[in-house]
């Protein structure tokens, strides 16, 4: 007899069941997971706004005495006392120092004397002259002595010019005894002392006054800026507003006008020396001290204004990311009209009031939604649609 056999089919029909199972809890385990939506992105803002803004060059420059005098002895002698208080004001015409007078006035004594001596033999020899010219007219009186008195006249005419030239050189050393100040300022420290001996040789002086009120700041700027500072100027006849910062603190001292401009440019550098006068009323300038000049060459009237950290550059140019009211970032190409300092005037592509963002432009995409946090350069702060972040 044969053994029947279980057809084979069976085992197929059992293997396709176990591996359609087997698909199915692994498919079971991989159900395909939802696509998250991309986060909002941190950005600060700014308004675009309407300003006058200032187009100006800067400069470092040095404040130094409107008119600086040294005031040295023009006589010799001994400095008898001094009239100011080291570091007080003075006006011009204030006594500064008095040197002793009186040698000077025995010498303008000597001379006055001298002077009066010699303008009665100057009369005595005029007399004499009418005399014989009168004798000279009655043919008493030989030619030659006519002439001889009156060439003796001239003489004694030259002795007492000779005289009163010698009476005011006496009468001006006197005067230069007597030491006022020629400017009104400020005195800095003594450099001599009552008692000591002072000559017209002495190089350092007796003390140094300094007109502060106005004073004056120069500085340099390249050929260049100087053209354009001379066009706008119309060659230096209209005064350019100048402001004086401090270099510690950016704090304005005080503004002025320039209108004073170097005959050359120096050919080590290529700069132009300029000068401008401030009238330092509150005396926050000193001569001496290092400032930083802003010069101001005109201003841009109603100019929309935007940081000039909201500029970014593309391919095609400046553009801005401008945040709309559905709080999504749209490129925008921009025209530039300006840049000064940390602002920049644009031209064309923005309008006043619209929100630009200053911080976070690299996370940013075309149509992106933004979250702002803070605001960021010159503005309100705000978004478009957004109260400000807390």
């Amino acid at each position: 007899m044969h053994r029947v056999k279980a057809p084979r089919w069976g085992f197929v029909l059992l293997g396709l069941v176990l591996a359609g199972l087997i698909a199915w809890i692994i498919l079971a385990g991989h159900k395909p997971k939802e696509q998250k939506k991309a986060a909002p992105v941190s950005v600060s803002t700014a308004r675009a706004t309407v300003q006058d803004i200032p187009l100006s060059i800067g400069a470092l420059g040095s404040a130094l005495p409107w008119q600086g005098v040294t005031v040295r002895a023009q006589a010799n002698g001994k400095l008898l006392q001094v009239g100011f208080h080291e570091g007080s004001f003075v006006k011009a015409g204030d006594l500064l120092a008095e040197i002793d007078p009186a040698p000077y006035r025995a010498v303008l004594l000597q001379a006055q004397g001298a002077l009066k001596r010699d303008q009665a033999v100057l009369e005595e020899a005029r007399l004499d002259l009418k005399r014989y010219q009168t004798l000279a007219a009655q043919d008493s009186l030989p030619r030659q002595q006519l002439d001889q008195q009156a060439a003796l006249v001239k003489q004694d005419e030259g002795l007492v010019m000779i005289d009163q030239g010698t009476v005011a050189a006496a009468e001006v050393n006197l005067r230069y005894c007597r030491i006022t100040s020629p400017v009104t300022g400020r005195v800095g420290v003594r450099l001599v002392d009552p008692g000591n001996i002072v000559s017209t040789a002495d190089t350092t002086g007796i003390v140094i006054v300094n007109q502060i009120s106005p004073i004056a700041v120069t500085f340099t700027v390249p050929q260049g800026d100087f053209q354009r500072l001379s066009d706008v100027s119309n060659g230096f006849s209209r005064p350019l507003l100048t402001t004086a910062l401090s270099q510690e603190t950016g704090e304005p001292l005080g503004t002025g006008e320039l209108s004073i401009a170097d005959n050359r440019v120096d050919p080590s550098t290529g700069t132009v020396a300029l000068k401008a006068r401030f009238p330092n009323e509150g005396r926050k300038l000193w001569p001496g001290q290092f400032v930083n000049v802003r010069l101001t060459l005109q201003t841009l009237a109603h100019a929309t204004v935007i940081p000039a950290a909201a500029v970014n550059q593309g391919p095609r140019g400046p553009f801005a990311y401008v945040i709309g009211p559905d709080n999504k970032a749209v490129m925008r190409p921009l025209v530039v009209a300006a840049n000064q300092d940390s602002l920049v005037a644009v031209a064309s592509g923005l309008k006043p009031g619209e929100t630009v963002v200053t911080d976070g432009q690299l996370s940013l995409k075309p149509g992106a939604t933004v979250n702002v946090h803070g605001a960021g350069g010159k503005g309100s702060g705000k978004a478009a649609g957004k109260k400000p972040a807390a």
